[in-house]
């Protein structure tokens, strides 16, 4: 029998319902390279990051935007380089409370919550301290967590001493691990979104300072910006909360199952940019905040089964701003022009090469543009050129003019195409 037009959408609705793949995007903070157990490390036990790798894909040469928090965080939002707006550097708790990512910034979460997803962050903000900059006015339909650069694990108190625990827009104080609540909202909110396609954004806290692990207490009251009692075997506690947070994944994972949504979830685990001194960004050269490969190569794993092939692993070069285009991208829609990131899915889902490009980076301090194995760096007056095929750890600059002067020129022009914008860091 032939369906009138109304009898046929109405039939074909959940099919197109099922089609519409559900997000966890996952974004720890300050973790190195070499922090976990499926990138190299012996002593800290990850088996749930670890799992996740063997039944996804696992990127060797995946890139945070800056080399500190909130660079990278923009880039992720707006799926564009975070310089186009204005947020070049930390929003900081101290000098920074009245700015915040520009409200005209068009959000994946705007993009996705407009085309019918639940939309939720739990965790670590950093985009503006001020409500009028708060998640729940860029996209997202719930907020619970913190809008500074880090606080108190326990007492939910920000560097400067201001009470930073949030839901939605109005302060909200909620006992508990900070760790625990993100996992625990993020189970919530998978069960109460199960029927519908949710985009559920997760940046936990470890292990940046303060090192605390789930067994401590409180070192910042209200009113104090400096705490007391931090620990002083960093090691220990750093080890802690790398592996609070992948239990807290396996918690996350086990919702998705027992919900029957991981067949239709696209997970996605990355951090914010490389490890300080107290990680390990293995044979990387330098860390947070500078412009080698420890400051953002990080780590990245991909996990959708069904639909990315089991163990497999990566070469291919990808940028936090990648992730906005891969989500509209897997939920047929429209990329918008205006993104500087590409789409991962045909790397993903069917393991075809990404389009040659050049990425750039600027972090104040110096600045890069890559294409292929060759990064150009620049850092004053000095230029450096090295081939990452070779030389993984940035020892020996190499020659060869033509490539350089290549790099250098696109470097300068991917720099005058935001130079008029006032950035806000």
């Amino acid at each position: 029998m032939e369906l009138r037009p109304i009898a046929a959408l109405l039939v074909l609705c959940p099919m197109l319902h099922a089609a519409r793949p559900n997000f966890v995007v996952i974004m720890a903070d300050d973790l190195g390279y070499a922090d976990i157990g499926c990138f190299g490390n012996k002593t800290t036990k990850t088996p749930n990051l670890d799992a996740l790798a063997a039944g996804g894909l696992r990127f060797t040469d995946f890139h945070s935007n800056g080399a500190v928090c909130s660079p990278t965080r923009a880039a992720l939002m707006t799926g564009r380089y975070q310089q186009r707006s204005g947020i070049a550097g930390v929003v900081t708790a101290a000098r920074h409370r009245e700015v915040g990512l520009p409200l005209e910034e068009t959000t994946f979460a705007e993009r996705l919550g407009g085309a019918g997803y639940a939309t939720a962050i739990f965790g670590k903000w950093h985009l503006g301290y001020a409500k009028e900059f708060n998640p729940v006015r860029q996209g997202f339909g719930e907020f619970r967590g913190y809008v500074s650069g880090n606080v108190d694990f326990f007492s939910h108190i920000d560097q400067e001493g201001y009470e930073d625990w949030w839901k939605g827009d109005a302060l909200h104080p909620e006992e508990g691990y900070t760790t625990h609540l993100i996992t625990k909202h993020a189970v919530r909110f998978i069960g109460e979104n199960k029927d519908k396609p949710f985009c559920l954004y997760l940046p936990y806290e470890p292990p940046h300072y303060p090192y605390q692990g789930p067994g401590d207490k409180a070192i910042r009251a209200k009113g104090d910006k400096k705490g007391k009692g931090e620990r002083k075997d960093i090691a220990t506690a750093y080890r802690e909360m790398v592996e609070e947070m992948d239990k807290g994944l396996g918690e996350i994972l086990a919702a998705l199952r027992e919900n029957g949504l991981q067949q239709n979830t696209l997970v996605f685990f990355c951090s914010d940019n490389g490890a300080n001194s107290n990680g390990s960004n293995g044979a990387l050269k330098g860390h947070k905040g500078q412009i080698w490969e420890g400051g953002h190569r990080v780590p990245a794993i991909a996990y959708w089964p069904g639909r990315i092939e089991a163990g497999t692993r990566t070469d291919a070069t990808a940028l936090t701003m990648d992730l906005y285009p891969t989500m509209l991208d897997a939920a047929g829609m429209e990329k918008d022009p205006s993104l500087d990131g590409i789409s991962l899915l045909p790397l993903l889902a069917e393991n075809r090469p990404l389009p040659g490009r050049t990425v750039f980076w600027d972090i104040g301090k110096g600045s890069a543009a890559r294409r292929g194995p060759w990064k150009f760096i620049l850092s004053g007056e000095n230029e450096q050129l090295f081939d990452l095929s070779k030389d993984i750890g940035e020892e020996n600059p190499v020659e060869n003019p033509a490539i350089q002067q290549e790099l250098k020129q696109a470097l300068d022009a991917w720099k005058a195409s935001w130079a008029d914008i006032p950035q806000k860091s």
